[in-house]
């Protein structure tokens, strides 16, 4: 039975495309020989991969740039505290598993990748997440995305041109669905101030005319095609009204807004009106 080769030749099998030959012939020299002296100098608390990383680092095999992809929005300080890697360090040490799972903790970031590329560079390519709706609850207002996660709570007034506010409980999960009804009807999505989650089952539109828009459960697309006709056949929107139900698929009902009472001009009392 042949003997089984060793680990280093392994290594060098999967890594000799990527390292200088000249280098690659130091480098069998050192991890064969003399390399095993500088492994086994190495602190016993290390672990496998940093003594190997620092029994490579005297060929040349160190950090010496970190390139960095899709970044728009992360915060600069946040995303280099999580990659915690440092010029000059060895870069087969260098654990980019951890790395990867600091950078996917940071709020802006879907997703990463995080790859070594010999000698010397840190590669990572971020997908950040998309700004969708700001959501207020009890007075704060956090940023969220399509998938209704929590983006940030940081400077949301500079997103609030351009996406919508979403109300109450429940209301980041369940925005997608109403926003993309929405966008088929731009003239009564311009007019929404915001969506209001009612009981984390219906939502309520608040128009800036100051009227509510009462929609059914789970039925936003036929109701707002109902809105949207009665708005270009009645201007029904640009009306003084206080609420629009559309729960009920058979009808409409509205109810003006209140009328201020008149005053009579010779004594100042107001004018009842007779029912």
């Amino acid at each position: 039975m042949p003997d089984r080769p060793g680990w280093w030749r392994l290594l060098w099998k999967r890594q000799r495309w990527l390292v200088r030959p000249g280098l690659a012939l130091l480098g069998l020299a050192a991890i064969g020989g003399g390399g095993y002296v500088a492994v086994q100098s190495i602190g016993q608390g290390e672990s496998f991969r940093e003594r190997f990383g620092h029994a490579t680092a005297h060929l040349g095999l160190r950090v010496q740039q970190v390139t960095i992809e899709g970044r728009q929005k992360t915060p600069e300080p946040l995303l280099w505290a999580a990659l915690g890697v440092r010029t000059g360090e060895p870069i087969l040490g260098y654990s980019i598993d951890a790395a990867r799972a600091r950078i996917e903790r940071i709020n802006w970031v879907q997703s990463v990748t995080v790859e070594r590329r010999l000698p010397g560079t840190i590669r990572v390519q971020l997908q950040e997440r998309r700004p969708f709706a700001v959501w207020q609850l009890h007075g704060k207002f956090t940023l969220v995305d399509r998938g209704g996660e929590v983006v940030t709570d940081s400077d949301v007034a500079s997103f609030a041109r351009d996406v919508p506010l979403v109300v109450g409980p429940g209301a980041p999960a369940a925005a997608a669905a109403l926003i993309d009804a929405l966008a088929v009807y731009p003239e009564i999505m311009s007019r929404m101030v915001a969506a209001v989650r009612v009981g984390e089952r219906r939502w309520n539109l608040r128009m800036n005319n100051g009227a509510d828009v009462l929609l059914p459960e789970g039925a936003e697309a036929p109701a707002l095609a109902k809105l949207a006709e009665m708005h270009a056949n009645l201007a029904l929107l640009d009306r003084p009204l206080q609420v629009v139900d559309l729960r009920l698929a058979d009808r409409l009902v509205v109810r003006p807004q209140p009328q201020p009472d008149r005053t009579d001009p010779k004594d100042g009392k107001p004018v009842r009106k007779s029912t």
